[in-house]
């Protein structure tokens, strides 16, 4: 994904996929474009209100604007370990009826459901760059401008886990 508004166009095409029940954990680096993708997600569930990094307020519903499920967007960053932390944001109880994108969640809420979608978001940074030169911003960095803005690709890996998930094509996303 070279840029941000790719990024946000792929979230746009997996929503295509999902329904209420779904757990999606996004995996990258800070600046990775898990929120960018996030913003894609909403758009395509046709939520209500804008998509921001919850990363102060941990957790925020989006509902939906027709019949569709709510986006649960968590950030759980700033949690430590285990599911203990998480219960206090119901999850549990929100899982059933929503779609519940977890940044940061790796190691921390996978005992919810047995059946989850996990994308890694990997910058190409440094030897990894397309040209072989780094390209180290602050910063979101996906949409940055100006001539390195084309060596900060990200990298989305897709791994369906549980049989929710065995028989999607994510070839077709593009």
């Amino acid at each position: 994904m070279p840029t941000a508004d790719a990024m946000r166009a792929l979230g746009l095409r997996l929503a295509g996929l999902l329904r209420a029940g779904d757990l999606v954990l996004l995996t990258g680096e800070l600046g990775a474009g898990k929120t960018t993708l996030t913003r894609g997600l909403g758009e395509g569930l046709g939520v209500r209100g804008a998509v921001t990094s919850p990363t102060f307020v941990i957790a925020r519903v989006h509902p939906p604007l027709a019949d569709g499920p709510p986006l649960v967007h968590v950030d759980a960053y700033r949690l430590g370990g285990g599911l203990e932390e998480m219960e206090d944001l119901d999850l549990d109880v929100s899982l059933p009826d929503s779609v519940v994108v977890v940044e940061w969640g790796e190691g921390k809420v996978e005992e919810l459901t047995e059946q989850r979608l996990h994308v890694v978001l990997t910058r190409a940074t440094g030897q990894d760059a397309p040209s072989g030169e780094g390209a180290e911003r602050s910063g979101d960095g996906v949409g940055d401008s100006g001539p390195e803005a084309a060596e900060d690709v990200r990298t989305v890996t897709l791994v369906g886990v549980g049989p929710r998930w065995a028989a999607e094509d994510f070839g077709a996303l593009g």
